[in-house]
């Protein structure tokens, strides 16, 4: 499994797409009648009926009139007044923020409850196998988060943590000890490997029955083909569309845009979209005016690994934004001395989107709660257990 910071290695390609910085101020929306939405908590002042923004940010260009008692005579009076433009701004409401905290607990809770059925049952106990290779901090960070959350889920976490230098066959061997090992339900490989190593060659050395990762080509062949299941589905994309679910947001029919092609993310994301019926298109960094292809979606999930690349200007007026990247940008008031930001400009969107996941606190905690509900289906399978 890839770290958010591996993630934006793994779309490297992406990051070729240089756009001017966020706006750090409040950004106009559309009224809240055109949303499409049932989570939608917009309310509007009575001063703003007569009219709506567009999808741009500059008022003094981009403002469009609904039809009123006298449209010529509100035009006239207010397109140029930006004190009126300013207040009516100002009503504007918020998206809904989707939790992605809230939600990974109510799963890890589902699944330590499955793992308690199942030991209760069987007296089997689901487990879960990490390899990590090297001394990357972010890595070690993730590895140990997995395990916490397995033990709090009552999975047994078994591990192998190599040197950076490690030869590519003794990863090799690790993997097939515990592709033998019964007491081993799902293995993953935690990403990016050191560049000595082959990471096809590590990646499909997983029994496919234990890759909770879903990475091998046979599970992602599975994804793409209609009327196939792959056994697992990547984690992060799963829990993305797990979140629309769990919002009662509608995919079929809708138009949805995946920023990225990463095999990690963006590709998995844009297979799983397919799946539920939605028309999906993906940008890349061959992709000519980018915001083109936003502008006209309903889901937007952006997992390109650049901070504020999507503006409030590329979203559609209640559009649904899934936001994977988590960027490190300088910021002198933390204590760190830098924040996480996402690759959505979130205070532009969040005034014109219908939901949105905030980072952090969105998509992150989901992809620890998909790997441990990819154990326990793994090991309900081996185990002929429903």
């Amino acid at each position: 499994m890839a770290s958010p910071s591996s993630m934006t290695t793994t779309s490297s390609t992406t990051s070729k797409l240089v756009f001017s910085g966020c706006s750090t101020s409040s950004s106009s929306s559309s009224s809240s009648s055109r949303r499409f939405l049932p989570l939608t908590t917009a309310t509007t002042s009575s001063k703003c009926r007569a009219f709506h923004f567009h999808r741009r940010f500059n008022p003094l260009r981009h403002v469009h009139l609904r039809p009123c008692k006298n449209p010529t005579t509100v035009f006239s009076q207010t397109i140029n007044r930006p004190s009126f433009i300013a207040a009516a701004m100002a009503t504007e409401a918020s998206a809904k923020v989707i939790d992605g905290k809230r939600v990974a607990k109510e799963i890890r809770e589902e699944v330590a409850a499955g793992v308690s059925k199942m030991k209760e049952a069987l007296g089997v106990v689901p487990g879960l196998a990490v390899i990590l290779v090297g001394d990357r901090k972010d890595s070690a960070t993730y590895v140990r988060n997995k395990k916490k959350a397995c033990e709090d889920a009552g999975i047994k976490s078994f591990e192998a943590c190599l040197p950076k230098d490690t030869a590519e066959e003794e990863v090799l061997k690790h993997i097939s000890s515990f592709n033998n090992d019964p007491a081993v339900h799902g293995i993953l490989v935690q990403l990016p490997l050191p560049s000595h190593i082959n990471e096809q060659n590590v990646l499909n050395a997983v029994c496919i029955e234990k890759d909770v990762d879903g990475f091998h080509p046979l599970n992602i062949g599975r994804l793409a083909m209609r009327d196939r299941e792959p056994l697992f589905v990547p984690c992060t994309p799963k829990g993305c569309i797990e979140l629309l679910h769990r919002y009662g947001v509608v995919i079929k029919g809708k138009r949805a845009v995946v920023i990225g092609r990463s095999n990690i993310v963006g590709m998995p994301a844009a297979l799983l979209l397919q799946r539920e019926d939605a028309t999906v298109s993906v940008v890349h960094s061959r992709t000519k005016n980018p915001e083109e292809f936003t502008r006209e979606a309903d889901i937007i999930i952006s997992a390109v690994g650049q901070a504020n690349m999507v503006k409030g200007s590329w979203i559609k007026p209640g559009a649904v934004i899934i936001d994977v990247g988590i960027n490190p940008v300088e910021d002198s008031e933390s204590p760190r001395g830098y924040r996480l930001v996402g690759d959505v400009c979130y205070d532009e969107a969040r005034q014109i989107a219908s939901a949105i996941t905030p980072v952090p606190g969105g998509v992150g905690p989901m992809t620890i709660a998909m790997l441990l509900s990819n154990t326990l289906i793994s090991a309900k399978r081996i185990h002929n257990f429903n």
